[in-house]
Parts: structure tokens; C-alpha cells; sequence
């Protein structure tokens, strides 16, 4: 659904890692999940670990002559978690976010360093499904809360009854999100 004439989409996978959440078991996983609570530990090394690959994919296009300000960086779920920590962790301009079904992790890692240096109005559109049961609402409206304390341009869509998934009408307002900012 996401086919643009002049805007290109990078699209990892996740490695496959054992998630203690998974009993341990090997799954595709950007970093180990210890639980499904906002107060379960946090994997802080899987977490910068990812995030230092995203930001050598950013690099990359960097390199290649694309300007910082025309790179968006998202995901779904663990994915997203990782591009909303690296855009306000990492300190490195981007020209906005996408992040879906997800939550910004060591949130407060990231305010005890201060608020962010760069990236405190990049456009940031934050979906999210209402009956989501692995990522709860409660966490992507917390997330979307905390975001805005020091970021204005960021957009929170809901999707009624959607569960830890996607919908046409959420890839609808993100492909809208991105010509808004990016050009069609």
C-alpha cells in the first residue's frame, strides 16, 4: 500500500533473538521483552543495540545524499519503540516519525539527560488500536502525552477495535502523513 514515485521505504527485520517474555524461546525481536507492564525491566543495552543499527541505516542514506530532514524513521510495535527512542535519545536531527502499535522505552533515561536537543518539533505520527493487547492503548496515549510535553507536531490517530495489527485505514494516514511532509 505504501508505494510512492519518489520516496523510498527501508523496511528491516527484526533478528531473531530469545525473549524471556517468550519463555526464552528465539522469535524476531529488536530487543528481549521481559514483560507486558510498563513497570517490567527494560532490556537498556538490547534497546541502544538497536538503536545504533537504525541509525547506521540512517547513515547509510546520509551517505547516499539524502538530507536529514527528508529521512523518516518508524515501525510497528518493537520497532517503533526503537525509531521513537532514537529520535529523542540520539540527539541527531531526522525529518520525522511513524510509529505504530507502540510506546517510547527508557523514557526516563531519556528526561534525565534533559529534554532533547534535536527533534523537539519533528512531525511524529503515533497510531495506535484500541483493543491492544500486547501494547495497551493506555501505553501508546501515555507515550503520545509525554511526547507532547516537549514536541507540539505530534499526531494520535486511533483505530476502534483494532488489535496488535495494522488496517487499511490506518496505512491510509501513513501514506497521507508521509506526502504531507515528504511531497506525493
Amino acid at each position: 500500500m505504501l508505494k510512492f514515485q519518489h520516496i523510498k521505504c527501508v523496511c528491516p527485520h527484526a533478528p531473531i533473538k530469545p525473549v524471556t517474555l517468550n519463555a526464552g524461546m528465539k522469535m524476531p525481536s529488536w530487543f528481549d521483552i521481559h514483560g507486558l507492564d510498563s513497570n517490567s525491566p527494560q532490556d537498556t543495552a538490547g534497546i541502544k543495540e538497536a538503536s545504533h543499527t537504525l541509525q547506521t541505516l540512517v547513515e547509510k542514506e546520509v551517505s547516499s545524499g539524502i538530507p536529514r530532514n527528508r529521512i523518516f524513521i518508524g515501525g510497528f510495535s518493537q520497532g517503533g519503540a526503537v525509531a521513537l527512542y532514537t529520535a529523542f535519545a540520539v540527539n541527531k536531527p531526522i525529518g520525522g516519525v511513524v510509529a505504530l502499535s507502540t510506546w517510547l522505552p527508557l523514557h526516563k533515561v531519556i528526561m534525565k539527560e534533559g529534554e532533547p536537543k534535536y527533534n523537539k518539533d519533528v512531525p511524529v505520527l503515533q497510531c495506535h488500536g484500541t483493543h491492544d493487547p500486547l501494547v495497551h492503548f493506555h501505553w501508546g496515549q501515555e507515550t503520545c502525552g509525554f511526547l507532547r510535553s516537549f514536541n507540539p507536531n505530534v499526531e494520535f490517530k486511533s483505530y476502534e477495535g483494532m488489535m496488535h495489527s495494522s488496517c487499511p485505514e490506518e496505512m491510509q494516514d501513513v501514506k497521507e502523513f508521509l506526502e504531507k511532509h515528504l511531497g506525493s
